[in-house]
């Protein structure tokens, strides 16, 4: 391709950040959204000398190049300081005072180093109101922090953007080190059953040191995998075809059916851990990958075995930099005990992994626009048909899988699948996580088997704090679906939320006490929506924007043609872009709004 580029060329330093993310990557289009982390690492955004740099060494266009650059939040393409505070405000930290808070964090940090963005939701639910402090430099920083203390936000923004720029070799790790006995306390708080016997996914959280392979293996870790290469890939596929595990990241397609159907088509083929997990509200992909990261690779090179992948990709999201981190280094350990590689436990099985940072983008949870992603494409939708176990990453049959679904194959494929199939019910197998958090006493990850009610799942978070009563919970986060105080003995199972007209969706649940302002919540999805929306299709693009501003009028009172008549606009708007976006961002973007009106008598007296 003959380029022709013309602008600033870029600093000595941009140039050094994007030669040396390309010296391990390769020039490939794929390394486009690599590079453009590398400049924002280092100098704090991507100027115009710097992208140039990138195209120039990728070979791509740069109307292509800031298309993508363009398309996610955490990327800046105007400078700014070097240090970003991004303060949370989105529904769980809502409940919890964000606006308040984004007052005091804005006023702490007034004259400082940092500069302060609001965010939506940064899957930090059981520290609301959160933030994440992003410090670029020699050496990039980023810390998460609880933003109730904005004295504390402020302090830590100095820390890490001081840290940012020590030498290389002064600061090893990218993450603010936590203090003695932090970490514990830090995991008890997201997973307050830690430690429980007789827990499942969840049963290395707290016990086990997340970054030793040894406390892994005496823990049970690779007993799945060594009986899956005794098994056989098809004897694989059979366990887990036995075991009814279907995708815990929403849509619920069997997990053995997907490897079936991979493996029967032509290599190569490719293996995606989806852990983009962007859902507001939900936040326990995070923990697993944080505190058990081996056993999602774990759970990655079983299915890759089952389905011929020869090689794999973590796709995980941007805001979560402990998690990247904790998954590099399981990675790199893994490999040195001959897990991952050209040999697989001495079976002649390859299998590779890569570590893939997302860059603040909700879509980038649809599997089709991770993919565009990692290829150095917008991360928009592809049409389906071929889905992607036809035609997939790099046009080639591709398994994806979310976090908790990978995460529950070596516990099936060590003890079969009819193990786990005789834990749940029939329709809904197995133990299953959920993201707990707003209003309830003790928020965090829980693990339940498939058929607690909501009502058993909210006693184990505690309950509504004591003076307060329930008015709502939001069940699979902002594209999901109000439920009131007479549902709280709704199984928790595929069959019983279908049956109730909701879904489980991500996992997320929600609880709003009645101190909550469902109309301010209501308008912040609304406006999720709006940004969020990849603007590829028209009944999403038009559609979230026509809705949000459906909602103000009627949060105003000022509805047109009356209240039945602008109800029944926002219905007819929900029902386009239901049966006409080309994916599931558009197609559940008007479920939360539409079962406010339905269920809870949302705007039935002017305002909710």
């Amino acid at each position: 391709m003959d380029l022709r580029l013309t602008g600033p060329p870029p600093s000595e330093v941009e140039r050094a950040a994007v030669d040396g993310a390309l010296a391990t990557g390769g020039t490939g289009r794929d390394q486009l959204l690599p590079a453009l982390h590398a400049l924002q690492d280092r100098v704090g955004f991507v100027s115009e000398g710097g992208l140039r740099h990138v195209c120039e060494r990728l070979r791509v266009p740069p109307a292509e190049a800031y298309g993508v650059a363009s398309f996610y939040h955490l990327l800046a393409l105007a400078p700014r300081p070097r240090t970003v505070v991004h303060v949370c405000d989105d529904l769980v930290c809502r409940a919890h005072g964000a606006e308040a808070a984004v007052a005091a964090v804005e006023r702490a940090c007034a004259g400082g180093p940092a500069t302060v963005a609001r965010s939506p939701c940064l899957g930090l639910c059981e520290r609301a109101p959160a933030a994440l402090i992003l410090a670029a430099g020699a050496s990039p920083c980023a810390e998460p922090v609880g933003a109730a203390d904005a004295r504390a936000v402020a302090d830590a923004a100095a820390r890490a953007d001081s840290a940012a720029e020590a030498a290389p070799s002064r600061r090893a790790r990218r993450l603010a080190k936590e203090k003695p006995g932090a970490r514990l306390e830090r995991v008890r708080r997201a997973a307050p059953q830690a430690g429980t016997p007789g827990l499942r996914l969840l049963a290395r959280v707290g016990r086990v040191d997340p970054e030793s392979v040894a406390d892994w293996k005496a823990s049970g870790g690779g007993e799945g995998l060594r009986k899956a290469l005794a098994l056989g890939p098809a004897g694989v596929v059979r366990e887990v075809i036995a075991s009814g595990l279907v995708g815990r990241g929403g849509a619920a397609f069997p997990a053995g059916k997907k490897w079936e159907a991979v493996a029967a088509a032509p290599a190569p083929r490719h293996l995606i851990l989806n852990a983009d997990e962007s859902e507001p509200g939900t936040f326990k992909d995070r923990v697993l990958m944080e505190e058990d990261p081996f056993a999602l690779l774990e759970g990655m090179t079983i299915a890759a075995y089952a389905a011929g992948c020869g090689r794999g990709y973590v796709y995980v999201r941007g805001e979560y930099p402990l998690a990247r981190l904790r998954m590099e280094r399981a990675a790199a350990a893994a490999r040195k005990e001959g897990l991952l590689g050209p040999d697989v436990l001495g079976s002649g099985f390859s299998f590779e992994v890569e570590v893939r940072r997302g860059g603040g983008a909700y879509i980038c949870g649809e599997e089709t626009a991770l993919m565009n992603s990692i290829e150095g494409k917008r991360g928009e939708p592809r049409q389906k048909p071929p889905f992607p176990t036809q035609a997939g990453l790099f046009g080639r049959p591709t398994v994806i899988n979310n976090v908790e679904t990978l995460a529950a194959v070596p516990w099936i494929v060590r003890d079969g699948g009819a193990a786990w199939a005789r834990i749940g019910t029939k329709g809904s197998s197995g133990a299953k996580l959920f993201s707990v958090a707003g209003h309830v006493a003790r928020p965090g990850v829980y693990e339940v088997e498939f058929g607690a009610t909501l009502r058993q799942l909210l006693a184990l978070a505690g309950g509504v704090p004591a003076g307060r009563s329930l008015r709502a919970v939001l069940l699979g986060g902002a594209a999901g679906s109000f439920v009131g105080p007479g549902d709280l003995d709704l199984p928790l199972t595929f069959e019983g939320t279908r049956a109730a007209g909701v879904g489980l969706g991500s996992g997320a649940v929600i609880v709003f006490d009645d101190s909550a302002d469902l109309g301010d919540l209501l308008a912040r999805v609304a406006r999720f929506f709006r940004d969020e929306s990849c603007g590829q299709c028209v009944p999403c693009r038009v559609g979230t924007v026509r809705q949000e501003e459906a909602l103000a009028r009627l949060r105003a009172g000022r509805p047109l043609g009356g209240r039945e008549a602008e109800v029944a606009l926002v219905r007819e708007l929900g029902q386009a872009m239901h049966d006409a976006s080309i994916c599931g961002l558009g197609q559940t973007a008007s479920s939360a709004l539409e079962s406010a009106l339905s269920r809870l008598g949302a705007f039935s007296g002017g305002t909710p």
